[in-house]
């Protein structure tokens, strides 16, 4: 039963059932001969490092959701016509799966760009100083509760957590916050409200209750026997909720904070060129995979997209420029007055932007 609490204590008792034994998500062993076994039945074009890295991007599958998602992969080839799984229908099949089909809406010029940017820099934060967790799926494809997100996953498992491994994911949260205000002028969106949540919350546990801050003691035990300010909402007697933020554990979480926003406003600068890089293959693919994030940033090619034409003085150029466009939009609420600079590698021209025939000087 997936409900054990539902039995009734009758049947547990000794004498009855003896043992109760839980059976967990399969290692990532188990989810590799699961891929395989599934794979076999189909035709496919993936090597074994691909379904290695399958299994490393899915770490919570079961047979079942391996089973649907290669059913997923294969419905996708033979939409494209062809009759082998390739890398790129896995990848498709995986992100219907995560994050359910797409709002069919489009966003305005410098809306789109906007959310670009916000992921990107959450991307770019993740990559840099998140070791813990790699990123499987950056996107601003518009869903049901977000306008994009940047998913990450564990590549191993683990079942610790450390103070710097807290610290990283406040600073790939609040990188958000602090690309909005140094991309458009101080500016920033309600849309980093849910970034805001979840450093604070972070923040709170690691001063109040997981000995990672400035002082020892434990706030759920202060709060349980009814002395001192804070605690877990619920706990003690005579102490409301908004008690948790006053007093010196208040103080404490948003010192922290300050501490972590001053490294990530270091780190946004410093990074300012791989974040417009990100953003626009963003914007020009709508949703990008983990590996292409660091293909773009490492200026390699990667599975789907080419990073190469990220890292050149015409690249430079045009983002922001394009983004001085997109930031003259949004300040006068009106349209972005240039296209969507589009990259490209062809057989004659030169890393940048592709010159269209409407674009080609004549004599």
């Amino acid at each position: 039963t997936n409900m054990p609490q539902a039995l009734d204590e009758a049947l547990l008792r000794p004498g009855r059932i003896d043992r109760i034994y839980k059976v967990g998500y399969p290692s990532k062993a188990g989810r590799i001969r699961t891929y395989e076994g599934y794979l076999d039945k189909v035709s496919h074009e993936l090597s074994a490092e691909q379904i290695e890295k399958l299994a490393t991007i899915t770490p919570y599958a079961t047979g079942a959701t391996i089973k649907d998602l290669v059913n997923e992969a294969l419905v996708n080839a033979i939409r494209n016509g062809r009759e082998a799984i390739s890398w790129k229908d896995v990848i498709k099949a995986k992100q219907l799966k995560d994050l359910g089909p797409p709002e069919d809406v489009e966003y305005i010029e410098r809306e789109r760009h906007a959310v670009a940017v916000h992921e990107a820099c959450h991307a770019v934060a993740a990559y840099k100083v998140r070791q813990h967790l790699t990123i499987d799926i950056a996107t601003i494809e518009k869903g049901g509760t977000y306008l994009g997100m940047v998913a990450s996953i564990p590549p191993e498992d683990q079942f610790t957590r450390w103070r710097s491994e807290y610290e990283a994911d406040i600073i790939v949260s609040l990188s958000s916050l602090v690309g909005e205000r140094l991309f458009f002028e101080d500016d920033s969106s309600s849309g980093v409200s849910g970034d805001l949540e979840g450093a604070t919350r972070i923040a709170t546990l690691m001063e109040g209750y997981w000995g990672m801050g400035s002082t020892v003691a434990s706030h759920g035990v202060t709060h349980e026997v009814g002395i001192g300010g804070g605690g877990r909402p619920g706990k003690g007697e005579g102490k409301s909720d908004h008690d948790l933020l006053e007093g010196g554990l208040g103080e404490r979480i948003e010192s922290k904070l300050d501490e972590l926003l001053k490294r990530t406003e270091d780190l946004v600068k410093v990074n300012r060129l791989h974040i417009l890089a990100v953003a626009h293959a963003l914007e020009t693919n709508k949703t990008v995979t983990g590996e292409d994030v660091e293909a773009i940033i490492e200026g390699r090619k990667g599975p789907l997209i080419d990073g190469g034409v990220y890292h050149t003085d015409v690249f430079s150029e045009i983002a922001e420029d394009y983004h001085r466009q997109a930031l003259a939009a949004h300040k006068g609420h009106g349209s972005v007055a240039a296209p969507l600079p589009v990259l490209g590698r062809g057989p004659a021209e030169p890393i940048g932007v592709r010159m269209t025939e409407a674009d080609t000087p004549t004599d």
